[in-house]
């Protein structure tokens, strides 16, 4: 009995990966469902942005008005752009974008294809020679992917606005300073590697959402409950793929 409930996780992450695997091989594969692809990026997009901006200016004014406090007791306070830049770009850009992306996008993923399994809709398109990976799971995926990775540039954008605001007028930093220290620490590859890091998040809570409503079993209960297991588990994998991702991007910067 106790070998059997500890084997349930194991099964359950070993048919995870296989539609992950399943997933990335159909995703180089054509036909791709095109319109299913634009109707969830858009549908993303809409239910994400909002929460995205509203969510980045605070954790922004944060970062900036605790490292700018550090900044002024040292006399450097026109470095404030060099911390509101590194930090917007190289975590709070790619975390605000997976917290909403996973928050709002991936749980309403999940309760379509949950409700679309329960009431075996997808035994139906198996029966009708129609691989549900390639015509429901491929585009969700895909469209997490490409919205996270935008939604971070919108959340960079943001970031950088609302630190200036606040440090040149609040803090009463000299506006070119601000600017100017931007570029000190933060450049190109650091950007590029927030938008991979914000294509990662995005694929793996796409993924995690898919595969929770394909695999749920029972009523409507157990969609409620895929639901919350996809908000928890994609938050679990968000800081195990930053750790990794960040690590292997400071070691490429260097």
């Amino acid at each position: 009995m106790l070998m059997a409930g500890a084997s349930r996780p194991l099964q359950a992450l070993g048919a995870f990966f296989a539609m992950a695997l399943d997933t990335l091989v159909v995703l180089v594969r054509r036909p791709l469902a095109w319109r299913e692809f634009i109707l969830q990026s858009w549908f993303v997009a809409r239910v994400s942005l909002l929460p995205t901006v509203m969510l980045a200016m605070p954790y922004t004014v944060l970062v900036v008005f605790t490292f700018n406090i550090l900044l002024l007791e040292f006399g450097a306070a026109d470095f404030s752009g060099t911390a509101a830049a590194f930090a917007t770009v190289s975590q709070v850009g790619p975390i605000v974008t997976v917290l909403v992306v996973a928050g709002a996008g991936a749980t309403a993923m999940c309760a379509d294809l949950g409700a679309r399994t329960i009431r075996e809709e997808l035994d139906a398109l198996r029966v009708m020679g129609i691989n549900p990976i390639q015509a429901l799971v491929v585009p969700r995926v895909l469209a997490a992917t490409v919205v996270a990775v935008l939604l971070s540039g919108v959340v960079i954008c943001v970031g950088l606005m609302g630190g200036f605001y606040f440090s040149v007028f609040i803090q009463h930093v000299t506006p070119g300073a601000y600017a100017a220290g931007m570029t000190i620490l933060t450049h190109l590859p650091d950007v590029l590697i927030a938008l991979v890091k914000s294509a990662l998040f995005g694929m793996a809570a796409g993924l995690i959402a898919c595969y929770k409503g394909t695999s749920v079993g029972g009523g409507a209960a157990a969609v409620g409950n895929a639901v919350n297991e996809t908000v928890v588990f994609s938050f679990v994998a968000l800081f195990a793929i930053n750790i990794i991702a960040t690590g292997i991007g400071v070691k490429v910067t260097l």
